[in-house]
C-alpha cells in the first residue's frame, strides 16, 4: 500500500482480504506492506475511508496475515509505538522490497 487515495487504501486492503479468502486453497501466503502516503493514513479517523482502511488493515491482522509498514517512516511520525502495538511488522522498507523479489512474490500495488 502506497497511495493515499480513498479508493486506493479501501480496495486495496479489500483486495488482501479476498485474496486470504482462497490463499490457503493454493497454498500461498498474503502480506501486506504499507508505505509513504498510505502509511500516514494508518490510524488516522479523518473520515470514513480512513475507517475502513484501518479496520481492514486490523482485520488482516486479526486472521494472521503479516501487515508491515516502513520502520524509518513510523520512527519520523513517532508512530512506531503505537503501530508495533497495534501488531504491525516495522521493517526497513527497501530491505522488504528485496526480500519480495528475492522469494519471487508476487506484487500488487495501490
Amino acid at each position: 500500500m502506497f497511495h493515499d487515495d480513498d479508493d486506493a487504501m479501501v480496495t486495496g486492503t479489500r483486495v488482501a482480504q479476498r485474496i486470504l479468502e482462497v490463499a490457503s486453497e493454493q497454498d500461498v501466503q498474503v502480506e501486506v506492506f504499507c508505505f509513504g502516503p498510505a502509511q500516514r493514513r494508518i490510524g488516522r479517523s479523518a473520515d470514513e475511508a480512513d475507517a475502513t482502511f484501518n479496520r481492514q488493515l486490523d482485520e488482516l491482522l486479526a486472521a494472521g496475515v503479516v501487515v508491515g509498514a516502513c520502520v524509518n517512516s513510523a520512527r519520523a511520525d513517532g508512530t512506531d509505538g503505537d503501530l508495533a502495538a497495534r501488531g504491525f511488522n516495522l521493517r526497513v522498507a527497501r530491505d522488504e522490497f528485496l526480500r519480495f523479489t528475492l522469494e519471487g512474490a508476487t506484487v500488487i500495488s495501490f
